[in-house]
């Protein structure tokens, strides 16, 4: 089937769509091959495009979409506050195999909402009003935006539901927190619901679904269309399973040690680049690591050893010593301090 029929089907269908997240540095070609062989989303999102007056489209990014690994549709997600270079950029994306152009309006990284992107875009409503309707006029395929629910204070929201309203947008995502609050917060899933009571189109929810049961309270609290999901994705890759199991009332596949450890191995190859030094994929890992440990155990001790090895020997040295075994792992987050003193606030994913 078409992606685009697909997409259109997964928009007006029963069944709530499960998105994977656009995430920078994470979301390639590679994690998409890996992600796929467990179940896999129903959509998936590229890293952004970094869109401004010089810019051309990251090749690596752009080959995700053009050598998708997973058979389902895709999602080109740009970034930037440039009106004419975004327009420019729409329209390249379209000659790619895409079902969407999204447009980002969460990004909280300080680096992007200082150059009033992303996420720093929330602070200018009558400039998003004007990003959109340019961008809603050079788009031909679906549009769609991911927003969170405002820069400092989701007083704000109010005011851009009219203006997401206006533009005929075909599927907007609501991240529940404020920009400034990152990952730290709780959700405030009520946002999302409002979204859903003031939006003709569809909306996804996304923020801390750890579970299929969390998945399945988030859907009900805000009556979204669906679910995107990043960080959890990471830590357990059977989430999207798991979730379309429990909907139909089957027993959830609940993963053992030698589970993770195998996919840990998986990742380890899938995602390692050509020519890459032993340490620098080492280092990698590690970013995956930091979400998986917070279901490994409860004590922070996994993550405080891992994150001082540099060879492939100890890191899967220090994978075995707490994976090699046949117990069943949640894999639902524990809230940890580290040995080291850091904080990993693993319920604020």
């Amino acid at each position: 089937m078409r992606f685009d029929l697909q997409f259109q089907q997964l928009l007006t269908g029963p069944e709530p769509i499960l998105a994977l997240a656009p995430m920078q540095d994470v979301t390639d070609l590679p994690f998409w091959k890996v992600m796929a062989g467990y179940g896999g989303a129903d959509v998936y999102y590229t890293e952004y495009f970094r869109v401004h007056p010089t810019s051309h489209l990251e090749k690596w990014i752009a080959e995700s979409i053009s050598l998708n690994p997973t058979g389902r549709p895709v999602v080109a997600q740009m970034i930037g506050n440039d009106i004419p270079s975004l327009v420019r950029t729409a329209k390249e994306l379209q000659r790619y195999p895409v079902v969407a152009v999204d447009l980002n309006l969460g990004c909280p990284a300080p680096i992007v909402y200082r150059k009033c992107a992303g996420g720093g875009l929330l602070r200018e409503p009558k400039r998003v009003d004007a990003i959109l309707g340019a961008l809603r006029d050079a788009i031909d395929v679906k549009f769609t935006v991911k927003t969170r629910i405002g820069f400092d204070s989701p007083d704000v929201f109010e005011e851009f539901l009219p203006i997401f309203a206006r533009h005929s947008l075909d599927l907007v995502t609501v991240h529940g927190r404020t920009v400034q609050e990152m990952y730290r917060s709780e959700v405030h899933y009520d946002y999302i619901a409002r979204a859903v009571e003031a939006l003709p189109c569809p909306v996804l929810a996304n923020g801390n679904v750890y579970s299929a049961a969390k998945a399945q309270e988030v859907l009900d609290v805000t009556g979204a269309r669906g679910l995107m999901i990043g960080r959890g994705i990471i830590r357990n890759p059977w989430l999207f399973q798991q979730i379309r199991q429990h909907r139909r009332g089957e027993p959830k596949f609940l993963p053992t040690g030698r589970d993770v450890l195998h996919y840990l191995r998986t990742l380890y190859v899938t995602v390692r680049p050509p020519e890459i030094r032993e340490l620098a994929q080492v280092q990698k890992m590690k970013k995956y690591t930091n979400y998986l440990g917070l279901g490994i155990e409860p004590t922070g001790e996994f993550l405080h050893r891992i994150r001082r090895v540099s060879t492939e020997k100890d890191f899967f040295q220090v994978c075995e010593e707490f994976l090699d075994h046949d117990q069943p792992l949640p894999l639902e987050p524990f809230a940890l301090t580290l040995n080291s003193g850091d904080v990993m606030a693993g319920e604020h994913l």
